[in-house]
């Protein structure tokens, strides 16, 4: 699945601006070839969760890749930390070194929830959408 590099603007909008001017895919465009859609508990029309056992059924005859676990990193001033580093790490050999990429973050805290730290999406251009979602309650955990 190919989609095109989003066009960055000068001077750099907002987090929340950045994540609700693209449009977010379908779950199942997303994973329609990587796992059969009985592996995934759906949330919606844009979120799922992966059953583990779909991630090892779907790769167990490919050839073993690389795995990079990013972790322990001290934020920027900016607040770039773990997660934007991941996502734009992902961005980077997906789009521009066209390597197959398969991100895995987890859900985040319940610190943005009380104001007490940043969010878990990433940042800027490297973000997991829908970021409002993701960083109050992905799944409805919080409720």
């Amino acid at each position: 699945m190919k989609r095109p590099l989003a066009s960055t603007v000068s001077p750099t909008p907002s987090d929340i601006d950045i994540a609700q001017s693209v449009p977010p895919l379908p779950i199942s465009t997303v994973t329609a070839g990587l796992f059969d859609a009985s592996h995934l508990e759906h949330y919606g029309p844009y979120k799922a969760k992966v059953q583990c056992s779909a991630v090892l059924e779907a790769q167990k005859d490919a050839p073993d890749g690389y795995y990079v676990c990013v972790a322990g990193i001290t934020p920027t001033p900016l607040g770039e930390g773990k997660s934007t580093t991941t996502v734009g790490l992902c961005q980077a050999l997906g789009a521009h070194c066209d390597e197959r990429v398969m991100t895995c973050v987890r859900q985040p805290s319940q610190g943005p929830t009380f104001g007490i730290k940043g969010g878990a999406a990433g940042g800027g251009y490297s973000q997991v959408i829908p970021m409002e979602e993701f960083n109050l309650h992905l799944t409805g955990d919080i409720h």
